[in-house]
């Protein structure tokens, strides 16, 4: 019997696209600073799954494949302030552990490539049109090309090691799922461009960007 991962991760998959959060990020209001500390805790993840990728030789077939840089630029463009970056939430820096602990497994690894960056060859495509800035989902024309050959991959890998390869696409998801959560609350004070903020009621004490160049602007 041959087993389909679209089919297997199908309730996983829907209940990470039901999150809040992704409602902002496709709603093309989102502020460009909450997205700035979004592409922020997406770089740690994908920075660390790419390098034990690379070195497990998995972008061998798709070279282009790879987000961290373009993420990076896309961070730099939008947080005002470098030398003094966002906050990396608690899911982020639990991921990060989980990679460094699975990094000479090969087909664990792959399990979260087809979560993030199959994801982003399909409904990044949609999200790229919304958010204020757009390398992370630019793969210069290829992206049918590696969406075919991730689907190959993974499907190779799950019908060789079922258990390993669910158990890592079943914690990706959850894992964005969480980060979608934590982002929701950091957002909640300034989530859309046209909301009007009363300054006298401003709350000063939860603001996400307190203590950064932009804490207390609209």
């Amino acid at each position: 019997m041959a087993y389909d991962i679209k089919e297997l991760t199908k309730e996983i998959h829907q209940n990470a696209e039901r999150q809040e959060f992704v409602k902002t990020l496709m709603s093309g209001t989102i502020r460009p600073e909450l997205y700035a500390i979004y592409l922020y805790n997406q770089l740690q993840c994908y920075s660390v799954l790419e390098r034990y990728g690379m070195a497990n030789d998995l972008f061998r077939q798709t070279p282009g494949l790879q987000r961290a840089e373009n993420i990076h630029k896309d961070y730099e463009k939008l947080w005002p302030d470098l030398s003094s970056p966002p906050q990396i939430t608690a899911s982020t820096k639990r991921y990060v552990e989980h990679i460094e602990s699975i990094q000479d497994d090969p087909e664990k690894l792959y399990g979260h490539i087809y979560v993030r960056h199959l994801g982003d060859l399909s409904g990044g495509q949609m999200i790229s049109k919304k958010v204020p800035a757009k390398r992370f989902y630019d793969f210069l024309g290829k992206g049918q090309e590696y969406k075919r050959i991730v689907k190959e991959i993974i499907n190779e890998y799950l019908n060789t090691y079922q258990i390993n390869v669910m158990a890592e696409v079943t914690y990706c998801f959850e894992s964005a799922t969480n980060l979608f959560k934590e982002m929701n609350e950091i957002g909640k004070p300034l989530v859309l461009t046209n909301e009007v903020f009363d300054e006298d009621n401003r709350d000063t004490e939860n603001d996400p960007f307190k203590g950064t160049s932009i804490e207390g602007k609209d």
